[in-house]
């Protein structure tokens, strides 16, 4: 989809509305780890496909409008170390950058493969990546002290967020390929 032939008050409803969705859609959980994290049904679709469909300037925003509403809806929790630079660094990385980041799904695209199959799987994955860096950076920099005894702080933040952005990457990306294949003119 050419963003050039639409208003830019008809990208902002339709962002909108992918926003909305892609935050009731992290409402529905398949499963829910103890100390945060989980996997959810298609949740981060709508925020990569506003990058797909409008760039990454729409999708970086809508990224962020969603950060903002994944704090505002109970997701952020007081740091183990209590510090105001240790909640400052969760909320960038577990919120602000990690969220934010789907919407370089659409750049990467256009890098890796353009306007075909391959190139929005590449875009998916590598938006998903970022999402996951961010939080395996959080578990180890702000979250390493509750780490299970004998484990690294590397190590047990690579498994625990690994557990479950793993799961949520392969989800996202056939949603993404599922998408394509059944309406690939909404992705032109």
């Amino acid at each position: 989809m050419n963003t050039k032939t639409y208003s830019k008050t008809q990208i902002l409803v339709e962002c909108a509305l992918l926003i909305a969705l892609g935050t009731v859609l992290a409402q529905l959980k398949l499963f829910e780890l103890p100390n945060g994290g989980s996997v959810t049904v298609l949740s981060m679709v709508p925020f990569i496909l506003i990058s797909f469909r409008h760039g990454t300037r729409w999708g970086l925003l809508a990224g962020f409008a969603n950060s903002l509403l994944q704090m505002a809806l109970g997701g952020l929790w007081p740091t183990p170390a209590g510090t105001a630079f240790a909640m400052l660094l969760e909320i960038l990385l577990d919120y602000v950058l990690a969220f934010t980041g789907l919407g370089l799904a659409g750049w990467f695209k256009d890098r890796m493969g353009g306007n075909s199959l391959k190139g929005y799987a590449i875009g998916t994955f590598c938006a998903c990546f970022i999402r996951f860096l961010c939080s395996f950076l959080s578990g180890f920099i702000v979250w390493g002290s509750i780490t299970e005894s004998g484990i690294g702080a590397v190590i047990y933040s690579l498994t625990y967020n690994g557990s479950y952005m793993l799961p949520e990457t392969v989800l996202t990306i056939a949603g993404i390929i599922a998408l394509y294949k059944a309406a690939p003119r909404f992705f032109k």
